[in-house]
């Protein structure tokens, strides 16, 4: 990791301290602990230049206030103008295709006040009265993949048979994926564990789904099928011929993926790491799996501790700004390390702990300002059903394989467990 510490030279003028090579982004993560030299460089206030997952070099900061105060600044860091990663260009790529598909409709790559006038249009339906009403829904879908688990016997892989399989539903029939489609999208979401694509900038772009999950024969579909979903309520209310007239096709299209692949792959993480943190703490475990009071606040601090993103979205410096101590000049990318700042002791002091009785805190780990996941609600409710189902319908649940054998994909942009073999 390259890192520096903003110093004054003898006229007063800010530069930087540099030395060693940039380290990757995803390398900032050893089991479940941040790696000691990013904790060293967010406890002693330093900066380090970073390579993210598609091979971008950026700065990181990783303190709480700073990673903050830039996640709320859409004016001075921007994500439009981030260029398209070399690797891509070296490649051959299309990089004005992929950026178009990168931006057109996809909330989490575009800036106000285009992001702005979107989002407003799917705001409703992720309120949390609105998401209270999936709840029975949601439960039947836990019940049946945990039937499916305890009808296969232990061992299993919690991963792909419980992890997976309940965000991939929920998300899929709260857009409008027809169900004879969602097997099919959920065997694609479980191309993050297929070992077959590389571990390298473009094995990610193949891993999030190239070629898009939600496509034009499926809002072709569903406009001849209008239906009481997301998708059927763009097209009714948004979409070409209606009264607002305000979405296309495409920016459909990027608006459901975009909801879609969100909707699905964090929360995957979050109940697989989550399980995995609590097994480690049999107590916390236990408060969990008996005491249906102290879920909220435990899934609020499996959120902060577990962090399943390595950083925020990379964003540009539109102009020379200030982050707490650090100068940052027009045209820096910088990529906030959410993981690290959510344990950092300005926000908590015993950060690096496990505590699911912990007030709650203001963690980062649905990002903060306009760019605050849409989804929250959505994640916290199968958060809050999934845990205590899970560990009641296996109060004996544990590890089949030593936990040395875990392997973390830290080589993609959402921290993951391949599988996690469990056994009851």
């Amino acid at each position: 990791m390259t890192h520096h510490q903003d110093a004054t030279d003898g006229d007063g003028a800010l530069n930087e301290q540099v030395s060693g090579c940039p380290m990757s982004l995803t390398g900032t993560r050893v089991g479940l602990d941040i790696a000691k030299e990013v904790t060293h460089l967010r406890d002693s206030g330093q900066l380090a230049r970073v390579t993210t997952a598609f091979g971008q070099e950026a700065t990181m900061i990783s303190r709480y206030d700073e990673v903050r105060a830039q996640l709320a600044d859409t004016e001075g860091f921007q994500v439009g103008p981030v260029p398209s990663p070399q690797v891509l260009i070296d490649a051959g790529f299309d990089t004005e295709n992929v950026r178009r598909r990168r931006l057109v409709g996809n909330l989490i790559m575009m800036d106000p006040p285009e992001h702005t006038r979107l989002r407003k249009m799917v705001t409703s339906w992720f309120t949390s009265r609105r998401i209270e009403r999936s709840r029975p829904r949601v439960v039947e879908i836990i019940n049946a993949a945990l039937d499916a688990m305890e009808e296969a016997g232990p061992p299993v892989d919690l991963v792909s048979m419980f992890a997976k399989t309940v965000p991939v539903m929920v998300i899929c029939e709260l857009l409008g994926v027809p169900e004879a489609e969602r097997e099919s999208v959920r065997r694609r979401a479980s191309r993050g564990n297929d070992p077959s694509i590389p571990s390298t900038p473009l094995g990610e772009l193949r891993r999030l789904g190239e070629a898009g999950w939600v496509t034009p024969e499926l809002i072709a579909y569903r406009r001849e099928r209008p239906s009481d979903d997301v998708i059927g309520m763009l097209l009714r209310e948004h979409g070409p011929g209606s009264e607002a007239n305000d979405i296309t096709d495409d920016e459909l299209v990027g608006l459901a993926n975009a909801l879609l692949i969100a909707g699905h792959e964090t929360t995957t993480q979050m109940l697989s790491l989550g399980t995995l943190a609590l097994l480690r703490h049999p107590e916390q475990l236990a408060l969990v799996r008996d005491n249906p009071e102290a879920v909220a606040g435990a899934v609020e601090e499996l959120l902060r501790y577990i962090g399943v993103l390595h950083g925020g979205f990379i964003r540009m410096a539109t102009k020379d700004t200030v982050l707490g101590d650090h100068k940052i000049r027009a045209g820096e990318l910088v990529v906030p390390a959410l993981a690290a700042a959510n344990r950092d002791p300005n926000l908590l002091e015993d950060g690096d702990r496990l505590d699911v009785t912990r007030p709650p805190t203001s963690h980062l780990a649905f990002g903060h300002g306009v760019h605050f996941c849409i989804g929250a609600p959505l994640a916290r409710l199968e958060l809050r059903e999934a845990f205590p189902a899970l560990l009641n319908r296996f109060p004996n649940l544990r590890l089949a394989v030593p936990e040395s054998e875990l392997e973390f994909t830290d080589d993609t942009t959402v921290y993951a467990l391949r599988s996690l073999p469990v056994t009851w």
